[in-house]
């Protein structure tokens, strides 16, 4: 990471908040100091695959389809950069499918912001690619979980493969004439019960990609507790694990603390800021940026009272019984 990237303002900021959340650990007292050191931006929250564990893949997003405003995004950096590291310009839907995304990554980095963006790759042609890379974006990160069609439409339904490996390598070919390292290329591959023998040659793939990181994650299932098809049977890339009765609990003990709720947010298309990635449907609003400044609703009785919750019966919170954190 670059040293532009840090200041004295931004040290202070991660100071204050990393002093809060201790604090609040030992008081069982939420202490929000500071502003948040991490952000996921909305740009748009539709898409153009139908992978069925995504709440806009399966259609079950309960929030109306839009693309964010360039108005507001400029707002949310103009209040957030002096104590922000890290943007995520992803939630939920298909960051390239925004007219101004390249727009919207030159905003950030002008901010001296940290710059990730995760994508299908299936708009990765050869202009995006090469807008991508002159962008300055930091971080691309590709989902790509089969190595074959067959395999690889079972979950990025409507997607291609080809498209996605087309789409890495038009990065590595922009990158190469312009001779830059940037972005890091992460190709992400998610462990599912139908792709899990293909472990050995998404390894393989990537080496032949030449990316710069293969992530294998767990997959997030929604109804978890009935099983599903989806569980892969290798233990270490499941989230779940199997009781005596057939049911699936969640293999981590869940712990009353979470730095995510004290170190960053979510905002979405519309402007509403949430907790975390995990609130999809936005049930957790602390506050809208069209409404309020951001320090207004990070400090708001509404986001303590999340963060209370957090340290004391995180349990009870329904966005949290699926997380991993």
């Amino acid at each position: 990471m670059s040293l532009m990237l840090f200041s004295v303002l931004k040290i202070k900021n991660a100071v204050l908040v990393f002093s809060g959340f201790l604090i609040s650990l030992f008081l069982k007292k939420p202490i929000a100091f500071g502003m948040p050191l991490t952000l996921s931006v909305e740009p748009v929250n539709f898409c153009n695959l139908s992978c069925p564990e995504c709440p806009v893949g399966n259609g079950t997003l309960a929030r109306k389809k839009a693309q964010m405003e360039l108005e507001t995004y400029r707002n949310i950096i103009q209040q957030s950069r002096q104590g922000l590291f890290y943007l995520t310009l992803y939630f939920q839907g298909e960051p390239l499918l925004h007219p101004e995304i390249i727009k919207m990554i030159q905003i950030a980095k002008k901010a001296n912001l940290y710059v990730a963006i995760s994508t299908n790759a299936q708009l990765l042609n050869d202009e995006m690619a090469k807008n991508i890379v002159e962008s300055g974006v930091n971080k691309l990160i590709v989902s790509i979980d089969g190595t074959t069609q067959e395999v690889y439409e079972k979950y990025r339904q409507n997607g291609l493969l080809s498209l996605a490996i087309n789409g890495i390598a038009n990065i590595q070919k922009w990158k190469r004439a312009m001779h830059k390292k940037t972005p890091l290329l992460e190709m992400q591959f998610l462990v599912l019960k139908h792709n899990e023998h293909q472990l050995v040659a998404v390894k393989k793939l990537a080496k032949q990609l030449e990316v710069d990181k293969l992530s294998l994650k767990s997959a997030q299932i929604c109804d978890y507790k009935h099983g599903s098809d989806l569980i892969p049977t290798k233990q270490k890339y499941a989230r779940y694990k199997k009781n005596a009765d057939g049911t699936y609990r969640r293999k981590k003990k869940m712990r009353n603390r979470c730095w995510r709720a004290f170190s960053g947010a979510v905002i979405t298309v519309t402007g509403d800021v949430v907790p975390c990635s995990f609130d999809k449907n936005g049930t957790h609003v602390f506050g809208n940026i069209r409404e309020h400044s951001l320090r207004v609703i990070w400090h708001s009785q509404k986001a303590q009272a999340f963060r209370e919750q957090v340290l004391t019966d995180r349990k009870g919170i329904e966005i949290c019984r699926n997380c991993i954190v």
